[in-house]
């Protein structure tokens, strides 16, 4: 059964977000089109759906604002939290849109409209907060409250501001239009049919609805008839696991700041494990006494443990503080000169005065089974911490490793990135068309290796403009080295690349194996061979 809901609307929410007075014309565009309208604007004829030139020749003194959803649902945030403070539990549907359950709401304060106007008044509170948000001027714009079964009924009640009472939604619903499904394709194939009203389309039989419009007709028709079993989805409140502390008197060395980074990385390692979770890097924030600011993101393949933030924050602290901060540090100092450290870079002027940890990449904290004999990849982990503390004195781009990426030659699939940074280069490790079948080449050659390929009668092979060869391979040599007789050749394939541009390259490729036991790439382009990479 349909849950009884409580429902705040705010009509033309944009146009009060975007701070334009409601006693002045304006509306919010977007796309060209108006899609809210101040009370003014309404008089004088603006309607959502106008275009811009048309609601100009209407209103030529409105004032057009461009539409900006980020800014509606900030402005909208303080009034959100002031109906959460009178009834928890609120999903927001939208800037200037939010449902909350009325069942306790209303049994607490003794009846609806008791817990209606506890509602207004906080909403009334809070405007000053919204106003601070928007820059908008004069009293609190009118509020629609509404209650209904379900949140699609109490969002239209709330516009006409009614309680609609239990077992009424049906009949509350039948004289609008269906237009508030909401749903244009289906809104106008029921008009072309003739059923312009919620009630005309609730009398259709359900089997038939849903047999003539499917699954979408089918919820429509539900909402229709006041049958909207949603219940409400309460929105999660962001969890701050940042940790922080103060020096007093500031940390001159980085031994003051490191005992105070290992009890705020085991703060912030508490946090997480009483909510299950896990971080795979963390966010370092150092402030000084003279305003400098030294902020840095640290990432890792898996989750860091209590002692693996201490070191990383350690070694961060060691890295600013002895002017080693690199290009990549987010660092924004103060208008305040510093003190030259030498060429690797500028420390800071005064001693620290706030220290700031905060987890980042969060995972679920599923725990792992240890070895019977031992923590297994010890070495590995120790190889780890050696060259993240590399990457703390000299910057992130100071260690590299290499991935497997996208690419058609052994070569081009070769990428390195960041020590701790993912393994996979992103959007590049799919199959490329024209790459080589497994398995791939044991070494690969860079630059090159000049090779020569012959056939039985000493002549160069050569591969023709229609992609065969001037005769069978019969002996190679790589570099000054003597002729190896072939065993073995597969080949050529084509490669065509950027064709479009003056970078062009147009080759064919070869598999050769030779009589010492070796296998070899091969790519043939102007006559000229060279050796790719190399089999065992």
């Amino acid at each position: 059964m349909p849950v009884r809901m409580l429902a705040v609307h705010y009509p033309d929410w944009p146009a009060v977000a975007a701070g334009v007075a409601a006693d002045q014309p304006g509306a919010v565009l977007a796309a060209g089109r108006v899609v809210a309208a101040t009370p003014a604007a309404r008089r004088a004829g603006i309607r959502p759906g106008l275009r811009r030139r048309e609601a100009q020749a209407r209103c030529p003194e409105i004032t057009l604002v461009p539409d900006d959803p980020g800014r509606a649902a900030r402005v909208f945030e303080p009034l959100v939290a002031a109906v959460e403070s009178v009834a928890p539990g609120v999903e927001v549907r939208g800037p200037g849109d939010c449902v909350v359950p009325v069942r306790g709401v209303a049994r607490y304060f003794g009846g609806v409209e008791a817990a209606l106007a506890e509602v207004r008044r906080a909403l009334t509170a809070a405007w000053p907060a919204a106003v601070r948000s928007a820059g908008a001027v004069g009293p609190a714009p009118r509020c629609g409250l509404g209650v209904a079964d379900g949140p699609f009924a109490a969002g239209i009640a709330a516009r006409g501001e009614a309680v609609v009472p239990l077992g009424g939604t049906a009949a509350f619903l039948a004289p609008h239009p269906v237009d508030l499904l909401g749903d244009a394709e289906l809104v106008d194939l029921l008009r072309r049919l003739g059923l312009v009203t919620l009630g005309s389309f609730a009398a259709l039989p359900a089997a038939d609805v849903a047999a003539r419009f499917g699954p979408p007709g089918d919820w429509a028709h539900r909402l229709a008839r006041g049958e909207d079993p949603r219940p409400v989805t309460p929105r999660e409140h962001p969890v701050d696991l940042g940790v922080v502390t103060a020096f007093d008197p500031p940390a001159e060395r980085v031994e003051q700041a490191a005992f105070a980074a290992r009890r705020l990385a085991e703060q912030a390692h508490d946090r997480l494990r009483d909510h299950g979770l896990a971080c795979t890097g963390i966010r370092m924030e150092a402030e000084t006494g003279h305003g400098e600011h030294h902020v840095r993101t640290w990432r890792h393949d898996g989750p860091l443990a209590a002692a693996a933030i201490t070191d990383r924050v350690r070694w961060q602290l060691d890295g600013w503080l002895a002017g080693s901060a690199s290009a990549g540090d987010e660092v924004a100092h103060a208008a305040m000169p510093t003190r030259p450290r030498g060429a690797a870079g500028s420390g800071p002027t005064a001693g620290g005065v706030r220290l700031r940890i905060e987890p980042v990449g969060l995972v679920p904290a599923a725990g792992r089974q240890l070895g019977l004999w031992g923590e297994p990849g010890a070495a590995a982990a120790r190889v780890g911490r050696a060259l993240t503390r590399v990457q703390g004195l000299l910057g992130p781009d100071a260690v590299l490793t290499a991935v497997v990426g996208g690419g058609r030659d052994p070569g081009d699939r070769i990428r390195l990135v960041p020590w701790g940074e993912p393994r996979v280069a992103t959007g590049l490790d799919r199959p490329w068309p024209g790459t080589l079948p497994a398995p791939a080449p044991t070494l690969v050659h860079r630059p090159p290796l000049v090779a020569s390929v012959l056939d039985d009668a000493g002549e160069p092979v050569g591969v023709s403009a229609r992609c065969t060869v001037t005769a069978p391979p019969a002996r190679l040599a790589i570099g000054a080295g003597s002729p190896m007789p072939v065993t073995g050749w597969a080949g050529p394939w084509p490669v065509d690349e950027r064709w479009w541009d003056a970078d062009a390259r147009r080759r064919a490729r070869f598999q050769i194996s030779v009589a010492e036991g070796g296998a070899y790439l091969l790519a043939v382009a102007g006559g000229r061979w060279w050796v790719e990479a190399s089999y065992d």
